[in-house]
């Protein structure tokens, strides 16, 4: 209710831009729905500026169209959520019994070059032109066990992390 409370006399002054650290912090999924409805409408009806500082990546990513990835105080990105989308990479992630032997047996079986160990029990496949039934069929064939497969696509946190943890060879940082 504080916060509620603190945004709805901020916005009694029709402000130009409206400032907000953590707004949706400890509220339920009902009242976060309801935040971000708010934030929408006063940007789009009232022409309002809204700055959000937020640890809550998933939260900003459904909210935001521009985004600036601040990284020990230092201002790493600015980019627009549309544009993180069109670079967004999709990809097959498995869960294995035995990596290594996976990445054999997609490279060599599959041929297919365009892929991550994750780690000892992960894989990620980044090549779209193959389909999770060949890769299950053809794992299986040579006695490897898969626990998990799907497919996923790339979310602001990982965007974030790779920008911010040492993977700031795969984004830019311009």
């Amino acid at each position: 209710m504080k916060q509620r409370l603190g945004i709805a006399r901020a916005i009694l002054h029709k402000p130009e831009l409206l400032v907000l650290d953590e707004p949706t912090n400890g509220l339920d999924p009902a009242g976060m729905k309801q935040l971000r409805d708010l934030f929408r409408m006063l940007c789009t009806e009232y022409g309002i500026t809204i700055m959000i500082s937020s640890h809550m990546l998933s939260e900003v990513e459904s909210i935001a169209d521009t985004i600036g990835i601040i990284h020990h105080g230092n201002m790493r990105k600015e980019i627009s959520m549309k544009k993180i989308s069109e670079m967004n990479t999709a990809y097959i992630e498995l869960g294995v019994s035995d990596s290594q032997k996976a990445a054999y047996v997609l490279a060599d079986k599959l041929e297919l070059n365009h892929f991550k160990v994750v780690d000892d029990r992960g894989i990620r496949i980044y090549d779209e032109r193959i389909d999770t039934k060949d890769i299950y069929r053809e794992l299986t064939m040579n006695g490897v066990e898969i626990s998990s497969i799907g497919k996923k696509s790339e979310s602001l946190e990982d965007y974030f992390l790779k920008l911010t943890e040492g993977g700031e060879g795969n984004v830019k940082a311009d």
